[in-house]
């Protein structure tokens, strides 16, 4: 599932970010790009070990843990810290799939990467280009969101980024280890909850087939979840 997440950063978050980023120092992107990936990579991004980009993380993963459609979505056991990539003048980032494994700079469990995930920084009339495109098939889906929308999307995806040809496409990265591994299930659970909050909203927390959808949820979740 390809899956859009609005408003993960409100305006007046991204605009702060966008600031700081100001007088951020960039290094090339292919510092963190695997053996294929760094063939295929062109862009600056912001070092692992940059307070800025520490800092600024930080302040992601904490609106993450708030946004409710991200969290039924992902069911996250382990987040890997966004990496924060800036494209211009033709940069770009041709097909390639997205390394299995994350080792975070600092030390701790290395995160197995189940989803992968975008979260736009530069409103979409910033810059032409940098259209992050997935191959779905026999066809491909482009997509360019609004600045503080997210797109969620199995790392196992054939994906790239088309190359920059005006202004600048600011961006977050940061890849997800869920508690359910297999994407038909977790998709599975997202559909099941959001027909459970239906259900809730319409019949009320109190009525019988509330009460049993939301069993029969944890119920799945407790069989599937690997901790």
């Amino acid at each position: 599932m390809i899956l859009r997440i609005p408003h993960v950063l409100c305006a007046d978050q991204v605009a702060d970010v966008r600031s700081r980023l100001q007088t951020a120092s960039w290094v090339d992107g292919r510092v963190t790009a695997g053996e294929q990936s760094r063939l295929a990579k062109a862009n600056l991004q912001l070092a692992e070990d940059d307070p800025l980009a520490r800092g600024l993380g930080a302040e992601v993963l904490q609106a993450l843990a708030g946004n409710r459609r991200f969290m039924s979505a992902a069911l996250p056991l382990r987040i890997f810290p966004p990496l924060f990539s800036l494209y211009c003048d033709g940069m770009g980032f041709s097909d390639h799939v997205d390394n299995a494994i994350r080792r975070p700079p600092h030390g701790g469990p290395p995160c197995r990467t189940d989803l992968s995930a975008t979260l736009f920084l530069s409103d979409p009339d910033a810059y032409d280009g940098g259209e992050l495109c997935f191959r779905e098939g026999l066809e491909e889906r482009r997509v360019r969101l609004p600045a503080g929308d997210l797109v969620l999307y199995p790392a196992t995806t054939v994906h790239r980024v088309t190359p920059v040809t005006r202004g600048v496409r600011l961006a977050g990265v940061f890849w997800v280890q869920s508690l359910v591994a297999e994407t038909g299930r977790r998709d599975l659970l997202f559909e099941l909850d959001s027909a459970v909050a239906d259900v809730r909203r319409d019949l009320g927390d109190a009525h019988s087939a509330a009460v049993r959808l939301v069993g029969i949820y944890h119920n799945l979740v407790r069989g599937w979840a690997q901790t």
